[in-house]
């Protein structure tokens, strides 16, 4: 049966909320109402966040989550920071490459019920809802991770690949193949003159 635990983050009287591992993740839920009630007028987040598999991408980690929700009049506003570091190979020339990959996100916060199903299909990259006090970031900061996260890693923009005859890394220099490709139908030809040329 799933439960609740603290995770000991806390701003004034305000903590986080994680369910139990289920199905061997984590899931972090806010709690909001203090927020709701006026107590306090923002909530720090800190928190790592298990990011969905990308092909051909190993990530060393779980992602760093890091920002605060804020109420300025009644008008909440959502921002986070989320660092994953990850390696794979250069897409190119198939060298080991690594890096840190940053995105941000930021959302209006609003109440279950305060928008309609047609306005959060609408505008669903811009608002994140609020249901029974509690907000549940999770599915979205992944979804955001996965969209934003390169299409294809690279060693460096100006990577050259690999020669196409020989497979050598093009960046480490020239690799002696010849760069012309001859047309096969006149490579036959070219056979026969050099035979020519022999037999004179």
């Amino acid at each position: 049966m799933s439960h609740f635990v603290s995770l000991a983050v806390y701003h004034i009287s305000v903590h986080f909320w994680a369910f139990a591992r289920r199905e061997r993740q984590a899931i972090m839920i806010l709690d909001i109402r203090p927020l709701l009630r006026g107590e306090v007028k923002s909530i720090a987040i800190d928190y790592m966040l298990t990011p969905e598999p990308v092909y051909g991408v190993c990530f060393d980690g779980d992602a760093h989550v890091e920002g605060a929700v804020k109420d300025n009049s009644g008008y909440m506003r959502l921002k986070l920071k989320t660092t994953l570091t990850y390696h794979g190979e250069c897409a190119r020339c198939l060298t080991e490459v690594g890096g840190v990959f940053e995105i941000d996100f930021e959302r209006t916060v609003v109440n279950e019920g305060v928008l309609t199903e047609a306005q959060l299909e609408d505008n669903v990259d811009e608002y994140v809802i609020i249901k029974d006090g509690m907000l549940d970031i999770d599915e979205q900061l992944k979804e955001e991770v996965l969209l934003g996260f390169p299409t294809k890693i690279l060693c460096s923009e100006d990577c050259p690949g690999l020669c196409p005859k020989c497979g050598k890394p093009l960046r480490d220099g020239d690799c002696g193949c010849p760069k012309k490709e001859i047309d096969p139908r006149l490579a036959v030809l070219a056979t026969l003159l050099d035979k020519n040329d022999d037999n004179k």
